[in-house]
């Protein structure tokens, strides 16, 4: 089984996370921020990850540090348990509709972080979470994973909708990507025989 843990402590946040990357989506988050908790929630329902998130942060000030830290951690347990990355799929894509919304999420899971974000939102907040935070999530998440990640809203007008499909194309190209590939037989998906350069 691939899994990892990860303790993140700074002066603004404290977190722990762990995943399982063979899991059955399970799921038990408490960041302290609801709509995160339901798209972190989402995020392990659809790529069968299981995923732990406990967060304390700096709330009284805004939601930004807890936000990106999540992202960082998160990313840093999925790259942890993905090892040197043998026999995966590696790339993947995903076009999730809800709605009146349609996103595309394609992701390489490859160390080399990049983060291609296509995402409007008509509305500053969705609940109590500014809706400028869902990028530096992803952000994080890319940087700390060691993915290339690109989402595109292709249209939507509903901006749960666009930011939902969001975390759910991330979840099932993610589940894809990451799948062991019966035909890799182990090796390295790379003609440079290593994803750590």
């Amino acid at each position: 089984m691939r899994k990892a843990n990860v303790t993140r402590k700074t002066k603004e946040t404290e977190i722990e996370v762990g995943v399982n990357l063979d899991g059955d989506g399970n799921y038990d988050v408490a960041t302290g921020i609801g709509f995160l908790d339901h798209m972190l929630e989402q995020l392990a329902r659809h790529s069968l990850m299981d995923l732990e998130v406990r967060a304390k942060g700096d709330l009284h000030i805004d939601f930004h540090h807890t936000t990106e830290d999540t992202g960082i951690a998160v990313g840093q347990a999925v790259r942890k348990a993905l090892g040197e990355s043998r026999g995966i799929v590696r790339f993947a894509s995903a076009l999730i509709p809800m709605d009146e919304t349609l996103t595309r999420v394609a992701i390489d899971v490859s160390n080399r972080p990049y983060l291609i974000w296509k995402v409007a939102f008509s509305r500053p907040k969705l609940g109590e979470m500014d809706t400028e935070l869902f990028k530096e999530w992803f952000q994080a998440f890319a940087q700390n994973a060691g993915v290339t990640l690109h989402v595109e809203n292709l249209y939507g007008e509903n901006n749960h909708h666009i930011v939902e499909s969001c975390f759910k194309g991330l979840a099932r190209a993610l589940r894809t990507a990451v799948e062991i590939d019966p035909r890799a037989a182990g090796s390295i998906p790379s003609t440079k025989g290593t994803l750590d350069d």
